[in-house]
């Protein structure tokens, strides 16, 4: 995966956040404990971390706090989103490939971190919708490319939105009973 996929994610998301933006974002998302507003300033905060962890190498950096807060208006809320994942985009476009980044699932290069962030665009975006009740749609080629680099372990033969989803412990899959703990494979494919 690449920077293209992490755009081509965060523009969906954007845009699909943009068009609920009106709507009540206090409203809590069934499972996580938080809000709509909540979850996208995750988003946004998983993003800047992931820049930040990417140039900062193997060793993991926990000298800061990066926080987005929940409490910005939902439109602004959404600009930030874009920013974080452009802000990312540039930091991974400006790598090496032999440039490492700390994550706590294992180093990662610029393809996992490009990849973890779709999944953390896609599945909370799903997440939020389901506060919202609001259905989002996101991207086949972004969900079937993120789904192949983080979780070469997922089960074959199903829709690849519905085991995204059952990747990240969201849903059953079929007869296969939902996921209690997952990791992501962020480290190279070639590792």
């Amino acid at each position: 995966m690449d920077t293209s996929d992490l755009r081509t994610a965060a523009a969906e998301c954007a845009t699909y956040l943009d068009g609920v933006a009106s709507l009540d974002w206090t409203a809590p998302v069934q499972d996580l404990g938080w809000t709509a507003a909540a979850t996208v300033a995750h988003i946004c905060d998983g993003l800047l971390w992931y820049a930040t962890d990417f140039v900062a190498g193997p060793a993991e950096l926990s000298t800061m706090d990066l926080a987005v807060r929940p409490a910005t208006p939902p439109s602004s809320l959404v600009r930030t989103l874009s920013v974080a994942a452009e802000t990312l985009a540039r930091v991974l476009d400006a790598g090496t490939p032999l440039d490492r980044g700390w994550h706590p699932f294992g180093l990662s290069d610029a393809s996992g971190f490009a990849a973890m962030a779709c999944d953390e665009l896609l599945v909370h975006t799903a997440d939020t919708a389901t506060a919202l009740d609001r259905p989002f749609t996101p991207p086949t080629t972004q969900v079937t490319r993120t789904l192949h680099r983080l979780f070469p372990e997922a089960p074959q033969g199903f829709a690849p939105w519905p085991t995204l989803l059952w990747a990240n412990g969201r849903a059953p899959l079929g007869d296969v009973p939902r996921r209690e703990k997952w990791k992501w494979r962020c480290a190279p494919l070639e590792g």
